[in-house]
C-alpha cells in the first residue's frame, strides 16, 4: 500500500510555541493559551441554514455561516452555536482583486470594519491572500497572509510577511463530527491566536473557491 504524505505534515505538540503577543482580531475571548483543533464541514446536511459549519474535536458546534444575499455585494453571516452574530463577511464583487470585507456582528458600516481580504492576483494556481486590518488603510504591507492549496485543504495562515504560522488546515478523511456533510477537514489554531478570525478567513476561502461552481 502506497504511503501518501500528508501536506502540510502534522505539527508535533512541542512545536506549538505560544506567540509572545496575543493575536486578537475579532475578540480576545476567542484566544486560548493552548492549540485549538477545529473540524470544518462543508455542504452540511444537518443544518437548515448555511452550507458551512465548524465544531470542536468533540463534535460540539461552534460556528455556522448563514445566507448568501444576492446583490452587488454577496454577504454571509458568521454566528456562534446559539445563533449570535460574530461577524459579517461581504464580498465586493465588482473589484479588481476579489475583495472581501469583514465587519463586527451584523453591521456593514465602515466604522465597524475589522479587516479586508484580497487575492494577491486574480489568476492563481495556488491560494495566496493578503489580509489588512482596518487600522491599516494604506494596505502597503499585509498584516496576515494565507498561502497553500485549497484543493488539498493545506492552506496556512501566517503573520504578515513572516514565516510565523498562526493556523494551518490539514485534510482528514476520517474527521469525526456530529455534522453530516461531504467535505470535512481540520484546522489547528496556534496558542494565543483568535480562532474566530481563523474561521472567518476559512469561510472566505470557501466563498472564493466555491461561489463559481455552486
Amino acid at each position: 500500500m502506497e504511503h501518501v504524505q500528508e501536506y502540510p505534515p502534522p505539527v508535533a505538540p512541542s512545536a506549538y510555541q505560544p506567540l509572545a503577543t496575543r493575536v486578537s482580531v475579532i475578540g480576545p475571548e476567542y484566544c486560548y493559551p493552548q492549540p485549538v483543533d477545529l473540524a470544518v464541514v462543508r455542504k452540511v446536511l444537518t443544518i437548515s441554514e448555511g452550507k458551512f459549519a465548524v465544531s470542536d474535536i468533540n463534535g460540539n458546534i461552534m460556528f455556522i455561516t448563514k445566507g448568501k444575499i444576492f446583490s452587488i455585494h454577496d454577504r454571509r453571516l458568521l454566528t456562534d452555536a446559539a445563533g449570535n452574530p460574530v461577524c459579517t463577511l461581504r464580498h465586493k464583487i465588482m473589484t479588481v482583486h476579489d475583495r472581501w470585507q469583514v465587519f463586527r456582528r451584523e453591521s456593514t458600516e465602515e466604522k465597524d470594519l475589522i479587516f479586508t481580504v484580497k487575492r494577491s492576483s486574480m489568476i492563481q494556481l495556488k491560494t495566496k491572500l493578503h489580509v489588512f486590518l482596518a487600522t491599516n488603510p494604506k494596505e502597503n504591507v499585509c498584516d496576515f497572509r494565507v498561502e497553500g492549496s485549497w484543493l488539498e485543504r493545506s492552506c496556512i495562515i501566517y503573520s504578515g510577511e513572516s514565516n510565523t504560522i498562526l493556523a494551518q488546515m490539514h485534510k482528514k478523511h476520517n474527521v469525526e463530527s456530529v455534522l453530516l456533510g461531504n467535505d470535512k477537514f481540520m484546522v489547528t489554531v496556534y496558542p494565543n491566536v483568535d480562532y474566530a478570525f481563523v474561521v472567518a478567513l476559512i469561510a472566505i476561502l470557501d466563498g472564493i473557491n466555491h461561489d463559481d461552481d455552486e
